[in-house]
């Protein structure tokens, strides 16, 4: 079974201390304690204490870091809630799905939740493997920050009761995702050689590495993987044959 302590909540840029508190509440009540801030407005603070409603060992065990990239760079899976349609078309899961990938997921796994009044932006759910939208209301499709957590670590932990089936190889052994930090460093590397080739023009990039992140982020690469293909890269870099 999954366990738990493999999921981490991570709220970016909250402005209200209480939605902190009222999210470390819910983390709580589902069995959750992995709690990430990025870049609060304020934090610790008493409303935070307040609202949290005897989840005080969530909050004192939060950690306060200045990014995203930061917050996530140890996790094999990352998952961003977004309820605002996008030009470029992701995966969309809702709550359920998201929540049995999680736990069909080796390793450590975020969910990233945005600011109260604008979400993620483009480059922070570029980070993520999958996006994540609760089906509301479309006529009032509007959530607080503390209740879209709730959802989420109440299906977290359904489908971690549930036994989900964890992560399996073709030949049936548990398979080891890379880390987004690793990741991160291939996106760079390849993006690096893509301008030294001059298939990338940096001057006008159009959307070009971010379809490129929402294809390699579909084939959840493996750190092996991701070492071969930084090998390639390595290999075919243009500037090799110049030095």
């Amino acid at each position: 079974m999954k366990t738990l302590e493999n999921f981490r909540i991570v709220l970016v840029e909250p402005q209200h201390p209480g939605n902190i508190g009222a999210a470390a509440r819910a983390m709580k009540a589902m069995g959750l304690s992995d709690l990430a801030l990025v870049a609060p407005r304020s934090f610790p603070h008493a409303d935070a204490s307040a609202r949290a409603a005897g989840a005080d060992d969530v909050l004192q065990a939060a950690t306060c870091l200045d990014t995203l990239a930061e917050a996530v760079a140890d996790c094999q899976l990352v998952v961003g809630a977004s309820a605002r349609a996008r030009r470029l078309a992701w995966q969309n899961l809702d709550p359920r799905q998201a929540a049995q990938e999680a736990c069909a997921t080796a390793g450590k796994v975020a969910m990233v939740f945005g600011r109260e009044r604008s979400g993620l932006r483009n480059d922070e759910l570029d980070l993520c493997h999958r996006h994540l939208m609760i089906p509301a209301n479309p006529e009032y499709a509007s959530l607080n920050l503390a209740a879209a957590v709730q959802v989420v670590c109440y299906e977290l932990r359904m489908a971690a009761l549930g036994e989900q089936v964890p992560a399996q190889s073709s030949v049936g052994e548990q398979v080891e995702l890379a880390r987004v930090e690793d990741i991160e460093g291939f996106y760079t590397h390849l993006q690096e050689v893509l301008v030294a080739s001059e298939f990338l023009d940096p001057e006008k990039p159009r959307k070009l590495m971010r379809r490129l992140r929402r294809l390699y982020n579909r084939a959840e690469l493996e750190t092996t993987e991701v070492n071969i293909l930084r090998g390639i890269l390595t290999a075919l870099d243009p500037r090799k044959s110049q030095s």
